[in-house]
């Protein structure tokens, strides 16, 4: 995949124009219009110096960067395991899917990530990395139904955080629900 990704940006530079940098070039000393090249005090930085934004990397995020966007990098890299891919939700978001969805919420969530999933419930906040801001997380095109019964099923033991896995205490319909509750808003009304 990274092949992929470098000969992607070699066919965009040189569509742009631009020629891509050789190793040669990269090791040159930087010209001064070169405020973000090799040797520069902002090659390192994603913005220049004033902005103050670390680009994100591996060695270049804290711990709780890195715990926080592991289940994110390993489901860009790898997808999710064997046992979730193709999951389907096999709920509809009926008033009892909903109705049931937020008191399952209620009973087994929302203390971590808060009453309508932004991460501030009051056992959550002593965690490092804090909760999922799930009310945003919910509706990124990366939170398709594989992606959520994994999180939710096997929680964060294989991430290093806190988040209990809750495939033996809740089954595959209940979590569904959850999650049926979840997209339509923290509402047991069905979402348009």
């Amino acid at each position: 995949m990274r092949r992929s990704l470098v000969a992607l940006a070699v066919v965009l530079a040189l569509a742009a124009g631009v020629a891509p940098l050789t190793v040669e070039a990269q090791r040159a000393e930087p010209g001064p219009q070169d405020w973000w090249g090799p040797r520069t005090p902002d090659w390192e930085r994603m913005w220049p110096r004033d902005m103050q934004r670390d680009r994100w990397g591996p060695g270049r995020m804290g711990v709780t960067q890195n715990q926080r966007m592991l289940r994110h990098w390993t489901f860009m890299t790898e997808g999710v395991p064997g046992a979730y891919r193709g999951a389907v939700s096999t709920v509809e978001p009926t008033p009892e899917t909903l109705a049931l969805g937020a008191d399952l919420y209620a009973s087994q969530c929302a203390e971590c990530h808060g009453a309508i999933g932004y991460g501030d419930g009051t056992e959550g906040r002593g965690l490092v990395p804090s909760p999922a801001l799930l009310t945003y997380l919910v509706h990124r095109p990366m939170a398709g139904d594989e992606y959520l019964l994994w999180a939710i099923a096997e929680g964060g033991t294989p991430f290093g955080t806190e988040m209990p896995a809750y495939k033996n205490a809740l089954s595959e319909d209940e979590i569904w629900s959850i999650i049926a509750y979840m997209r339509a808003g923290f509402s047991t009304t069905a979402a348009d």
